[in-house]
């Protein structure tokens, strides 16, 4: 079997990519963005004729946090609009049989009671803080369906995982979500000697974060079980923690014993976001790791990373 990941350098790819491997039984393709443009439709069709890969994963897009989303809104719609777009035309008209979509949580109503059923996507209004990213997730998710509907033998699935963090995670605070930040400002506290890290808010809002291992541990299964696999499937935890937890959580496994202090003016977005894990459930699939096992990894990566 032959395997194109798009957006291989990413988070979620680049952990697909070593289960993949890890797996073995399949040749995984995996290009950067100077080997294959993704934002450039005829590239794109054009690398899908000449490779015809068996199944895409569609991992690649413009990610990053409430800050970073609320001061690039064009570029998160725009740019994910477009990749999208591309790639999954692109699969369409070059004949490949399986493709597995990668959305996200963030596509359900702002207002909507959790845990959030598939069925909720556009059925309300989205969060303003990443309208323009989840406009576009909803697009290539129905872009999806309606190619499986209307095309035999193509068979192309979306993927909803709620918040991810892990290994190969962006720990930059201008691009980062919420775990890796609070890493890296735990870790800049112990740097310096600092007894306080301060938290958007007051830390009440609750958030599903899953380690983006398990995540790639769902899609190797799809390999074998893509036909039973729904046309549309939350991945998650079914279970979320208060923002506070996580940063206690976090310094725990630091190691840091300073005090958290909150900025009630900053924002931060819906107040509870946990996805329903029903249809995950009935079709066999559970994550293998807790909240402090997935932080151990991904802090030690972190670590490593740094003093590198």
């Amino acid at each position: 079997m032959k395997i194109l990941i798009t957006g291989g350098g990413g988070m979620v790819g680049r952990n697909v990519r070593e289960a993949l491997l890890a797996r073995g039984g399949c040749t995984v393709l995996a290009p950067d963005r100077k080997a294959l443009d993704l934002s450039n439709q005829q590239a794109v069709a054009d690398f899908l004729k000449t490779e015809r890969p068996d199944l895409v994963v569609h991992s690649a897009g413009r990610v990053g946090g409430i800050q970073a989303n609320m001061a690039h809104p064009v570029e998160f719609l725009v740019e994910n609009l477009d990749i999208g777009r591309n790639v999954i035309m692109g699969a369409q008209q070059a004949g490949v049989p399986r493709l597995l979509n990668m959305a996200s949580s963030c596509m359900y109503p702002a207002q909507a009671e959790s845990p959030l059923p598939e069925s909720l996507i556009l059925n309300g209004a989205l969060e303003p803080t990443n309208e323009g990213y989840a406009l576009a997730k909803i697009v290539s998710t129905r872009l999806c369906e309606y190619i499986s509907r209307t095309t035999p033998g193509l068979h192309y699935k979306t993927l909803v995982p709620c918040n991810l963090y892990g290994r190969h995670d962006k720990f930059d605070p201008r691009h980062s979500h919420l775990i890796p930040a609070i890493i890296h400002k735990v870790h800049a506290a112990i740097q310096s000697g600092a007894d306080e890290v301060e938290i958007w808010g007051d830390g009440t809002a609750r958030r599903e974060f899953m380690y983006a291992g398990d995540l790639a541990d769902a899609v190797v299964r799809s390999l074998d079980h893509f036909d039973t696999l729904p046309a549309v499937m939350n991945v998650g935890l079914g279970q979320d923690h208060s923002v506070n937890d996580y940063y206690a959580t976090v310094a725990r496994v630091m190691g840091w014993n300073g005090r958290f202090v909150h900025d009630l003016s900053k924002p931060v977005g819906m107040k509870r976001k946990m996805v329903d894990v029903s249809e995950q459930t009935r079709w066999g699939w559970a994550p293998g790791h807790t909240l402090e096992q997935g932080l151990k990894k991904t802090i030690q990566f972190y670590l490593d990373t740094v003093n590198s």
